[in-house]
């Protein structure tokens, strides 16, 4: 496993104001703009660019490569996870400020500067995020989000930063660490939750901060990689690792989804008892479509569409069969450091990394 330089080899790390961290996985398509954005967005502040890649098959280290920018890598692909990327980044940054950015993102020019304003004037806000706007606007999966309008996503206090945000180190210190290695969703709202245990806020500014491309994969299609990849899991995998600790409260209170598929659960043990039912075949049958249908009934008037509707039941069951997945994972201790390999880590100063990336 690679270990950090002596902060004395190089004096810019002493100076380093925002370390901007690209997770990536087979990006190849977007990584150049991804990083372009990143490099432009760092060039106004100072600080440096990390792409922190989970062993991509496709070209995008190779593409990266041609950027004046340090690229680490997972040592072992076994590890893949959306929890691994965050935290691999930010094991080689030195950032006073870490900012996450997906590779399938780009920043928005001005952004950081509001920010690192922001939390310079309330030093008891931990995170700062933005508007993001999502360029995937057709997929059921997007659209569905869209409607949904979740609260956390608005301008003002926030219960934590989906999509990415700007974060005090010496916060993230206090709270052990970025992000959790074993989750394969929910990373960002567990370290929200770490956090505002420990009496941080989050905040969320009414400017766009990042322009989200999304997958383009059809929905079911969707559905099938986030159940092999095991990013369904993420949400059992959150409550287990904050069960028995004071923020279990804060994950209960703030995942209305949890009841959802909890109540999904419910409705698949009620469909199970009919056969204990003391009634005639015929009524269990009759009784079990009646069951197994009202959901997408009720959904269908609520959504005018029984296209939206049928996918949002789909969709409910696999996310509760994740959850029971994820309650019975086993983890590895989340401050354990992950194992990887510095690919390339440029020794350019700041100023002359940007005057690079212009030419």
């Amino acid at each position: 496993m690679n270990q950090k330089l002596p902060r004395k080899i190089t004096p810019l790390w002493h100076s380093c104001r925002v370390s901007v961290v690209i997770k990536a996985l087979n990006e190849e398509q977007r990584i150049r703009a991804t990083i372009e954005s990143a490099l432009r967005a760092v060039s106004a502040v100072g600080g440096e660019v990390i792409l922190a890649d989970s062993c991509s098959t496709d070209r995008t280290v190779e593409l990266a490569c041609t950027y004046p920018i340090r690229i680490v890598q997972l040592a072992n692909p076994n590890e893949r996870c959306c929890g691994v990327g965050p935290q691999l980044g930010y094991q080689h940054s030195h950032g006073d400020f870490i900012y996450i950015l997906d590779g399938d993102m780009q920043m928005q020019e001005g952004f950081l500067e509001k920010a690192l304003a922001f939390l310079e004037a309330h030093e008891d806000v931990a995170g700062v995020g933005g508007r993001v706007v999502e360029q995937n606007t057709e997929s059921l999966e997007y659209m569905a989000r869209g409607e949904r309008d979740s609260p956390h996503l608005r301008p003002g206090k926030v219960d934590r930063l989906d999509g990415g945000g700007l974060y005090r180190r010496s916060a993230i210190e206090a709270a052990g660490y970025l992000s959790d290695r074993n989750l394969h969703s929910y990373e960002e709202f567990d370290l929200a939750i770490r956090l505002r245990a420990l009496g941080w806020r989050l905040w969320r500014l009414p400017v766009d901060a990042v322009n989200h491309f999304g997958h383009d994969a059809p929905p079911y299609r969707l559905l099938m990689r986030r159940w092999r990849t095991r990013y369904i899991c993420g949400l059992g995998e959150l409550v287990r690792a904050a069960a028995g600790k004071p923020r279990l409260h804060l994950a209960l209170e703030g995942l209305r989804e949890l009841r959802l598929y909890m109540a999904v659960l419910g409705w698949w043990a009620v469909m199970a008892s009919l056969v204990f039912w003391p009634v005639s075949a015929s009524l269990r049958l009759a009784f079990f479509c009646i069951i197994a249908t009202a959901p997408v009934l009720l959904m269908t008037w609520r959504k005018r569409s029984a296209t939206k509707a049928l996918y949002s039941v789909i969709s409910w069951c696999f996310n509760a069969a994740g959850l029971i997945r994820g309650l019975l994972r086993r983890q590895r201790p989340a401050r354990e450091a992950i194992a990887s390999r510095i690919v390339k880590d440029s020794a350019m100063t700041y100023h002359h990394a940007i005057q690079g990336a212009a030419n």
